[in-house]
């Protein structure tokens, strides 16, 4: 990989996402509430042999996330991690590997865990990391918990 190559990585998956938020946050404090959804991959795929620079720039994504996260608890601005679950058929996975994985996932999976997070009902949901092949899971578990401690 020459240096170039990884800088523009880099400069994607992980400035990207700081600029994005540093031009938005100050926006969304002022119209008093905002979300950020910021999208990342399994730690698997971020220590895999040969994803340089892809995998480190996607656990720079987390470790960015999750310090947004902190800094902006108590705001009305939330910060969240979401993932596919799996691979995903994107383009990025080599032609000559499709062919052997299973359950490639569509993209259009991460679309009502987004939506969702953009939702009222996900105020007050910061610093979580969702996979979105197991959103639904992880929503009925979440309203089930919440019903028990009000009661309703």
């Amino acid at each position: 990989m020459p240096p170039d190559g990884f800088r523009d990585v880099i400069a994607t998956n992980l400035t990207g996402y700081f600029l994005v938020a540093r031009e938005v946050t100050p926006r969304m404090l002022a119209a008093s509430g905002g979300r950020i959804v910021n999208i990342s991959v399994s730690q698997s795929t971020m220590t895999r042999t040969g994803f340089v620079p892809y995998g480190p720039s996607r656990a720079g994504t987390e470790s960015l996330s999750r310090i947004m996260a902190a800094d902006l608890s108590g705001t009305p601005v939330t910060v969240n991690l979401l993932l596919p679950g799996g691979a995903t058929r994107t383009g990025m996975v080599p032609d000559e590997h499709v062919a052997g994985l299973r359950n490639l996932l569509e993209p259009e999976i991460m679309g009502p865990p987004i939506v969702w997070l953009a939702s009222a009902e996900a105020a007050e949901v910061n610093d979580e990391r969702i996979v979105a092949a197991e959103f639904e899971q992880w929503l009925n578990g979440r309203r089930k918990a919440r019903s028990s401690r009000t009661g309703n």
